[in-house]
This record gives C-alpha cells, structure tokens and sequence, in this order.
C-alpha cells in the first residue's frame, strides 16, 4: 500500500463502519480445500463445494463494505481464479485492505507478484514454529525453508508485503520470542492468535495452569521487543486478553456480524471459520443468529482485533500505515 488517499479511505471507511457497526473485517473462506494436515484444523484435502465466481464475490464485498478483506479458506492459493478475485475487490486507493492468508506451500515469487499486481496489501502466512518443527505440524516436509526461502529472496523489495501468523498454543508459546526474533531478521510483521477447541475439540494444545504462568511471564518480553523492534503487531492489550482467555476458556459476548465474520465459497454468509452456515444474506443471518449467539469459546485474531476499542484500534492502525 503506497497511497495516502488509500490511508484516508481506510481511516475514514473504519470510523464509519465502526459508528454503524458494520464489519471491520471480512474473511472470504474462497474455499475450505486444503493441502496441508494442520493438527489444529479439521479441513484436510478437497472439499466438494459450490464457489461463487469472482464477480459475485466482488459484488458481496461491495455490498458489505468492510476496511479489510481477507482471502482464506482451507488454503486460498488453490483457487486457480484468485487474482481475478482480488481485482474484483480491488478499489485503487481505496479501500477496503486486502490480505491473503495462506499456508504458503504454493506462494512462489512470481505467484507473489502477480497477487501484488492484482491488489493484494498484505499475506498473512502461517508459521508456528521457527524451525522445521512447523513441517510437522503442518503435515508439509519442507515447508519451513520453502517460506524462509522465500521471504528472505524478497529482500530486494522495498516493502516485504508479508506478516507471519502464529496461533499461540500449549507446544510452542515458550518459543514466542525466538518467533519474534526471525520476523525481525527477515524483516516482517508477526500476528500472534489464540488456538481454541472448536475445530478439533482437542484440549492439549490449551495452555495448563504452569503453562499460563509462565505466558504471563513471556508477554512482559515480547512488549519489549515489541516497542524496540515494531515487528510485532499483535496489541497490548490483545495479549494480556490472551493471558485471560486461555485461563477461563472463553472470551464473552462474540460481536461476529458487527464487527467481523465470514463469507463461505459459495457467498452464503458463517459466523466465523469454526461455526459455518449458510445464510444467504447479512440480515438473515444477524436476525437468526447474532440476536442468539451465546458462542464464547475463541479468540482468534480477527475477533480479537475488531472487538477492540475504537481509540485503541484507530491507535495502531495509524502506527501500521505509518511504518508502511
């Protein structure tokens, strides 16, 4: 993103969007296939679904409007059509802010361009360990130096238009600052999300009681790092939240529908990645599910980045495109 007028049309869409509890974000589940085996998601190989065209799907982001789209899935890159999606979403030097979250088995430099050409602002691309642990737990030899590989061949670029997207969890929160640390050595952003059960139902990968005590301790540490290096994004007050969550479970009163939540491959309309229905419009679905959602069960970063307050997110919105 290289626009001032981009920058003014995000600020102005999220105050907006913000006052008239339209969506901050929107997360475009392009599609659930996936080519990886994740231990902590259930959406594994090819998915039989219906996939909207990118026209329709130019046309539901135009219709809800939101500051930031996103593409994900299952894994975004298997859509052979993904750049003509971007472009259907893509307003030059407007919003909304367009971000691709991928597990990166198929982000090559030339894909990479070519989505930039398109109108991508940002990847997100998972990683959850610093080292080839992340293969194994992906189910994806190799796939740890195919991304190293390839973010640092983008060293020439004056922006590296990439974030690394951590879920916290029981395995691999002691490694935080080492993740913080490679994101300062190549040169990126790092995203920090909460691991939850819904997918999986697995309770291992929560943090026990020592486990808590001992994030308590790491979070003072990433803070530090966090004001010396700017490389970590994820809020202050987003991680002691964290901290609170994995101690009682759960996060009261969801706001999917207001602030967030997910367009599924075909258009219908999800409460988020782990809850998927089918509504097929925005009022149909606040009416039957919003005003009844008692889901508290997750905090994953998107909630926990829309739910904020609004000086806080006006606050380290302005930081990020001021650093860009």
């Amino acid at each position: 993103m290289d626009s001032l007028g981009k920058t003014l049309s995000l600020a102005k869409r999220g105050l907006i969007n913000y006052l008239t509890k339209r969506p901050l974000c929107i997360s475009f589940e392009v599609t659930h296939s996936c080519n990886a085996k994740c231990k902590h998601c259930h959406l594994h190989g090819p998915a039989e679904e219906e996939r909207a065209t990118p026209e329709r799907l130019g046309e539901i982001c135009k219709e809800l409007s939101p500051v930031v789209a996103q593409a994900s899935g299952g894994e975004p890159l298997l859509r052979k059509d993904l750049e003509q999606i971007i472009q259907a979403w893509r307003v030059p030097k407007k919003a909304p802010f367009i971000v691709v979250t991928t597990n990166a088995t198929l982000l090559t430099r030339d894909k990479y361009q070519s989505l930039r050409e398109a109108g991508v602002d940002e990847f997100s691309i998972s990683l959850d360990y610093p080292d080839d642990r992340h293969d194994e737990f992906r189910g994806v030899p190799g796939l740890f130096g195919k991304i190293e590989n390839l973010v640092r061949g983008l060293d020439s670029q004056k922006n590296k238009a990439i974030s690394l997207c951590c879920v916290i969890q029981s395995d691999n929160f002691r490694l935080l600052p080492r993740m913080a640390e490679l994101a300062n050595e190549w040169d990126v952003r790092l995203n920090l999300s909460a691991y939850n059960m819904l997918r999986t139902h697995d309770e291992s990968y929560m943090l026990s009681k020592s486990d808590l005590e001992e994030f308590k301790e790491i979070i003072p540490v990433l803070l530090e790092m966090q004001k010396k290096d700017r490389k970590i994004r994820t809020p202050r007050d987003v991680l002691w939240k964290m901290a609170d969550y994995f101690e009682k479970g759960l996060v009261p009163r969801c706001r999917t529908g207001e602030k967030f939540f997910n367009v599924n491959p075909d258009g219908t309309i999800s409460p988020c990645g782990l809850i998927i229905t089918d509504y097929k419009t925005k009022g149909e679905f606040i009416e039957d599910f919003c005003r009844n959602n008692s889901c508290v069960y997750c905090y994953t970063s998107i909630r926990a980045n829309t739910e904020r307050p609004l000086l806080s997110v006006a606050w380290e919105h302005l930081k990020f495109m001021m650093n860009n």
